[in-house]
């Protein structure tokens, strides 16, 4: 399991910062950090996968990796992103700053600025007054944010994880249900159970969800609505237009709002 090297847990510095911009799609497997984790990307899709669910990180949002929480990061490119460690002996924690889960957040225009305040300075260390409160302001507004979750849980069944594999694969896929079930080696039955009780989630809404959050990053990305809906296999624009506006609160040519605005 790989892990990131940082300041020593027990030193002065409470917050690390590692802004980076890749050109081209990154997948970086499996590991775990020390120091808990704030991402926030500037531009672009980063999506964090751990065991229990994929979670979908647009670019108006953050999230937040407890320390010692293996994830897998997949950065579709261009993507630009701001990451903030946190050290555990730090006052963050369930309580101050965020959640011993993973959690997505929407980011305030106080928190997108203080985001990269903090990357500039590049760490805060406690000894210093100034950083200091700005470490307190960081936790402050971390606890305060809004959970904007866009996760896909995981089915742990290996029947229902290489169904789940295929939707992914291609979430434009027209073929029925029942059709990738009998590929994926169970039954149309077996699958749907499987989700239900592994996931919580009816297995036509997941692949839906599916669906929604490719088309989320293809619109990113610059594609059309029209074309959009027939990539994620919608027979009409009007039909994805309704279904994108349920899943995300704005329609497909709207632009996100950014938290605490109205």
């Amino acid at each position: 399991m790989a892990k990131t090297r940082h300041a020593p847990l027990d030193g002065p510095v409470w917050v690390r910062t590692y802004p980076v911009t890749f050109l081209h799609d990154v997948t970086q497997p499996p590991h775990d950090h020390a120091w808990h984790q704030l991402t926030f990307a500037t531009r672009g899709h980063l999506e964090v996968i751990t065991d229990q669910a994929r979670h979908i990180v647009p670019a108006d949002r953050a999230v937040w990796v407890p320390a010692g929480t293996q994830h897998a990061e997949v950065m579709r490119a261009p993507i630009s992103m701001r990451s903030i460690y946190i050290s555990r002996l730090s006052p963050a924690g369930p309580g101050r700053a965020a959640s011993d889960q993973v959690r997505t957040i929407a980011v305030t225009p106080l928190l997108r600025e203080l985001i990269l305040h903090i990357s500039r300075i590049g760490a805060l260390d406690r000894r210093e007054p100034e950083q200091a409160r700005l470490v307190g302001v960081l936790l402050d507004q971390l606890a305060a944010a809004r959970d904007v979750s866009l996760a896909l849980p995981s089915p742990r069944d290996p029947r229902a994880r290489r169904f789940a594999e295929l939707i992914t694969r291609d979430p434009g896929n027209d073929a029925s249900i029942a059709r990738l079930a009998r590929k994926a080696g169970a039954s149309l039955r077996t699958i749907e159970r499987c989700f239900l009780r592994e996931t919580g989630v009816a297995v036509g809404d997941w692949r839906r969800r599916v669906r929604l959050f490719h088309a989320l990053r293809l619109l990113e990305d610059g594609a059309s609505v029209t074309q959009v809906a027939l990539d994620v296999g919608y027979a009409s624009t009007s039909a994805f237009s309704q279904a994108f506006t349920r899943q995300f609160g704005r329609s497909p040519t709207g632009r996100p709002r950014a938290a605490g605005t109205h």
